[in-house]
């Protein structure tokens, strides 16, 4: 069994072309694309730094080439080129690359950067959160949340995943669409608060709040499952439904979503308006203030 090396797809082991991407096997980036070596599939040589506003440094060797979300890039060394572009070869591959990448809460662009002699550049993620990475082997896939990739080397192929069950689409709190990153190659992704990781056993289930899940393989089955007795769904805060993983394979859990930072942001900022409901107004209705 083959994979091509340029974007992960799996092809006959006498094919010449993948059918994926149409490079030929064992073909070199064209020179248009200023490198003077072959795209290396070479581990990356990284460090992640920080603890809830983290940063990734990537120290580049000659020939490897990093893919990244828009506006992701923190810094670089003069020597690292950089290209925003669209996704495919061809108009309608550009285009439908665009569509897809608008469903996933991406942009329409994606910055590559290279370099023929070593260099370095940095990637951040745009709220408090956690970096994680994951090393693909060929054909091997993790889904993970919308808006959740930061960067990967450029042989790891980003596509949109369409929930295949209703319900989880409706309730399952990531909607109908996730992103499946297959490799070859490493992959980073950022998402809010702390991550907590765990490895289920086949037929092994986690039952996870709506939302909080950041990423899994794509051996775990994902589903939704009502919460249980009336009360606990009214009074129990954690809504109707929860979402249902089932081994085997990895899954990664975030403790705090982007949906409910910004919520408690917004209270925040409401209270210290001086709105009616905030504490200091409370405190002073005791003593008849009038205002």
């Amino acid at each position: 069994m083959a994979f091509c090396t340029f974007c992960g797809t799996q092809m006959a082991d006498d094919a010449r072309f993948c059918p994926g991407c149409g490079r030929q096997l064992g073909a070199t980036v064209p020179a248009s694309t200023g490198f003077s070596t072959p795209v290396s599939t070479e581990p990356l040589d990284f460090k992640i730094h920080g603890d809830n506003l983290q940063v990734v440094r990537v120290r580049l060797k000659p020939g490897q080439e990093l893919i990244a979300e828009a506006g992701k890039m923190l810094y670089k060394t003069p020597n690292v080129q950089w290209e925003t572009k669209m996704q495919g070869e061809s108009i309608g591959q550009k285009l439908w690359g665009a569509v897809k990448r608008k469903l996933m809460g991406e942009s329409l662009f994606m910055t590559h950067f290279k370099t023929n002699t070593p260099g370095e550049v940095g990637f951040a993620g745009d709220y408090p959160g956690r970096i994680q990475a994951f090393d693909l082997a060929p054909g091997k896939a993790w889904l993970v949340q919308r808006d959740s990739f930061l960067m990967a080397q450029s042989s790891v192929q980003l596509n949109i995943e369409l929930v295949k069950k209703l319900g989880a689409g409706f309730f399952g709190g990531e909607g109908f669409i996730l992103e499946r990153l297959t490799g070859p190659g490493t992959v980073f992704i950022h998402a809010g608060g702390d991550h907590l990781e765990f490895d289920l056993q086949a037929g092994e289930t986690l039952q996870v709040d709506t939302g909080c899940v950041v990423g899994f393989e794509g051996t775990v089955n994902y589903d939704i499952q009502f919460v249980g007795g009336i009360k606990t769904a009214i009074f129990g805060g954690e809504g109707l439904f929860l979402t249902t993983l089932t081994g085997p394979g990895k899954v990664i859990v975030q403790s705090m979503t982007l949906e409910k930072m910004r919520r408690e942001l917004g209270g925040m900022s409401s209270s210290s308006a001086g709105d009616e409901g905030s504490p200091l107004n409370a405190i002073g209705s005791l003593f008849g203030r009038d205002d």
